[in-house]
């Protein structure tokens, strides 16, 4: 199943993309794609409705906006230097552990809304990273249990202002948090429908050059290694969604550096979860 959340800023509706590749209104359900409905096993009750309503559930416009497929999550946390050559480019040693940080939730947008360059902003940056989110609450989960958690995954763009992150005192998560640098989506795509969620290729291009290229079995830290690791230091809830890092290629990492200007077009995407496009703004 495809989950998508359409409509204006604020005003998203939920819907779901069909095997044809309709986009499907599903706001009848009664329910938006947040912390209850991933919690009470959602995706399941929506499939069992769309078998007994979904032939006239109204057809969306693949004009209409996308918006962020979950409903505000309670956190967005993601694993930093989980993919060697990224640990290499960024001059810092492959963890032993999990490096994980926090993005404010007020950067989740749209998969194909404008990521806007923050103001005093030197070092924008762009990193293609596949993200899940939990499907039931963990605290303490084993390894061997963690994969029961997931709900499903999603395409991230984990835009970085790496001034803000690496040269001014304090932790990464400023220089994560800017408005908009958490474009996800287009869609959230249920767990039967990804095989091997370690063996999917993933890319990047700023102004049509691939400049990320990988897959995810380069992964350092696998996803129930991280399940299980954040799992020890705080309760994951429905809805939360952790994203697993980016490969090579990003713009500090390429010599000379390089950086989004405005005008700039990200266009990334991951197999079977879809493309994304942004075009980068000055902050106005």
């Amino acid at each position: 199943m495809k989950l998508i959340r359409f409509g204006e800023k604020g005003q998203e509706r939920p819907g779901v993309q069909t095997e044809d590749g309709i986009w499907r209104d599903v706001t009848n359900f009664g329910e938006d794609y947040n912390e209850t409905f991933f919690e009470n096993e959602g995706t399941h009750r929506l499939s069992e409705w769309l078998n007994l309503h979904g032939e006239s559930c109204p057809i969306i416009s693949k004009d209409t906006r996308l918006g962020p497929p979950v409903c505000r999550p309670s956190k967005l946390i993601c694993i930093g230097l989980n993919y060697a050559m990224h640990a290499k480019e960024s001059g810092m040693e492959i963890p032993k552990e999990p490096v994980i940080f926090f993005k404010a939730t007020s950067a989740i947008v749209g998969p194909n809304d404008d990521v806007v360059i923050p103001k005093n902003s030197e070092k924008t940056d762009w990193e293609v990273e596949l993200a899940f989110v939990i499907g039931k609450k963990a605290s303490y989960v084993t390894e061997e249990r963690a994969m029961d958690h997931v709900a499903g995954y999603l395409l991230h763009n984990d835009y970085s202002e790496r001034a803000f992150q690496l040269e001014r005192s304090g932790q990464w998560v400023k220089g994560k948090s800017c408005d908009t640098f958490a474009p996800l989506g287009p869609f959230l795509v249920s767990t039967e429908e990804i095989k091997d969620p370690h063996n999917l290729d993933l890319w990047l291009k700023v102004n049509g050059k691939i400049l990320q290229k990988s897959n995810t079995a380069d992964f350092v830290f696998n996803i129930p290694q991280a399940i299980s690791y954040i799992s020890r230091f705080m309760t994951l809830l429905p809805g939360d969604i952790i994203s697993t890092g980016t490969p090579s290629g990003v713009g500090m990492g390429l010599k000379p550096p390089k950086y989004l200007q405005a005008g700039d077009v990200v266009e990334l995407g991951i197999d079977g979860l879809g493309t994304s496009r942004q075009v980068a703004k000055a902050h106005s």
